[in-house]
């Protein structure tokens, strides 16, 4: 789980929020918050295609599966109230990972502790012994009290509801500060489940015949990447390079905070080789590699079970400088939208690439396209959108698009010729206060192919998500635009340049 970086290690465990001293359920948490709207809502920055509670704190995303038709998003969730703590296993699902329907709280915190970051697995041939022979959903938790020790929790119903193992904590705390984020897969090499965990700035590796008795095997770290702040949500998977099955490499994802490219929390990978026991790194050890260098994309973890084979991934939007600032109202915090993952040789090697899901092209509507020298370009409008342009940067220093416009106010994603660089630039997005720090122009490296920039952009309500050149550069970024700031502009600054646009509405 990741935690602020004001508190880089999470506090003894806390007294649950009740008059009696006990856990609160929902129906009392409702008693407590009742169904009326307030005057601070803010329902204008509520994302349409992006997860966000109904009410209350969020932040990781957990347990994330697909099965029997549904894929489940667990998330940390604080039931009782919009500030980090009470820690809890959120729940939703949806059929398309657009449509998220919000369920009851699947995990609530115990004697062992609060409910901290983790997994979930299907257990296809009931290698734990908790399906009598059937399949079932398995997730595998830090319990957090006055130590971090991993559990696990089972469940025959499609995950409505929730049994705890009686032997848990299935791995006890080895005398560490930092011990949490399992991440647990089956390596069908080996014949074993395989489980990653965060501890202080390295990943120790797990293996497992049952789910239940852990053994120690290796672990990675010490001498790579970046150690600006504590290591924390593994995940690791294997990928074609350029959908090549005959080449694969394996891709470990570790986020950390403080001390990401934008400033406060951000997520780094490694490229190597995986042999069921040992992560290999390629690359050199001082060789740091981010995920995504806007501000807000943290904690990302991929879904196990995919049907189609693909990987598939989500992160908290939110960045640990400022989550306990942002001014939504009732909620607070919301993931990215679902990206599909894959990996492509450049110029400088084997590199990491995103892409929005397919399945956002089903909620597309509305479609409004233009092509043409961007001086001429027409004016859009919208406050969740897909954006798709390709641009030929002709004579113009740099060019974008500007979304969330108004009122003297806009979010800028654009390119700078010279520098090379893609951006965004959110300094004058908006009114809202988050933090001295929030007004900030992020940028990611960019060298042009061919003379051309192809971009998609998702804006949605409260952040943009940027993906250019087939997803090798991307940038996320939250944005609290101000009412009526609904405008879509293109421009080009110092000479013109040429642009093919087609804007979509995203209505689920």
């Amino acid at each position: 789980m990741s935690t602020p970086d004001d508190r880089p290690h999470p506090l003894p465990r806390r007294r649950f929020l009740a008059a009696s001293g006990a856990v609160l359920g929902l129906g009392a948490l409702h008693a407590l918050t009742g169904p009326a709207a307030s005057a601070a809502e803010t329902p204008q920055w509520r994302p349409g295609v992006r997860f966000a509670p109904a009410r209350n704190w969020i932040n990781d995303p957990n347990g994330l599966v697909h099965f029997q038709g549904e894929y489940h998003l667990f998330f940390q969730h604080n039931p009782y109230g919009d500030q980090w703590g009470n820690m809890s296993w959120g729940h939703a699902v949806s059929p398309d990972l657009v449509r998220w329907q919000e369920l009851p709280v699947a995990l609530e915190p115990d004697e062992l502790g609060e409910i901290y970051s983790g997994s979930a697995v299907v257990d296809h041939h009931d290698t734990s012994g908790f399906f009598g022979g059937q399949p079932g959903l398995v997730a595998i938790y830090t319990s957090a009290g006055d130590i971090q020790q991993q559990c696990l929790a089972h469940s025959s119903d499609r995950g409505r509801t929730w049994t705890k193992y009686a032997g848990n904590p299935v791995i006890p705390n080895p005398g560490v500060q930092d011990f949490r984020d399992p991440k647990v897969f089956w390596h069908a090499p080996t014949g074993r489940w395989v489980l990653l965990l965060a501890v202080g700035d390295r990943i120790h590796v797990y293996g497992s015949p049952n789910l239940r008795d852990w053994e120690l095997l290796s672990e990675f770290g010490a001498e790579h990447g970046s150690h600006g702040g504590v290591w924390e949500c593994p995940d690791l998977f294997e990928l074609p390079v350029d959908g090549d099955p005959a080449r694969t490499k394996w891709v470990l994802i570790v986020s950390i905070n403080p001390g990401g490219p934008a400033g406060g929390s951000a997520t780094q990978y490694f490229l190597g080789d995986f042999d069921g026991t040992t992560f290999t790194s390629d690359g050199a050890p001082d060789e740091i590699r981010w995920v995504d260098r806007g501000a807000d994309f943290y904690a990302p973890q991929s879904f196990s079970d995919v049907p189609d084979g693909r990987r598939l991934w989500l992160g908290w939007m939110s960045n640990w400088d400022y989550a306990k600032e942002i001014p939504t109202d009732p909620w607070r915090g919301s993931m990215t939208t679902p990206r599909q993952l894959g990996l492509t040789d450049t110029g400088d090697g084997v590199r990491l690439v995103q892409q929005p899901v397919d399945e956002l092209a089903a909620v597309r509507s509305n479609r409004r396209a233009w092509r043409g020298m961007i001086g001429r370009s027409p004016e859009f409008s919208g406050t969740s959108l897909d954006v798709v342009a390709d641009f030929r940067p002709g004579a113009a220093r740099s060019f974008g698009v500007d979304v969330f416009a108004g009122g003297g106010h806009r979010t800028r994603i654009g390119y700078d010729v010279a520098a090379q660089e893609l951006f965004v630039d959110r300094t004058r997005s908006g009114t809202a206060h988050v933090s001295p720090d929030f007004p900030a122009r992020h940028a990611t490296p960019l060298a042009l192919t061919g003379d051309r920039l192809p971009l998609r952009i998702i804006a949605d309500r409260s952040g943009v998500e940027v993906f250019a050149a087939g997803g090798r550069a991307v940038l996320t970024d939250l944005v609290f635009p101000d009412r009526g700031s609904d405008r879509v502009h293109l421009f080009a600054d110092s000479g013109n340049a040429q642009v093919e646009v087609e804007v979509f509405d995203l209505t689920p």
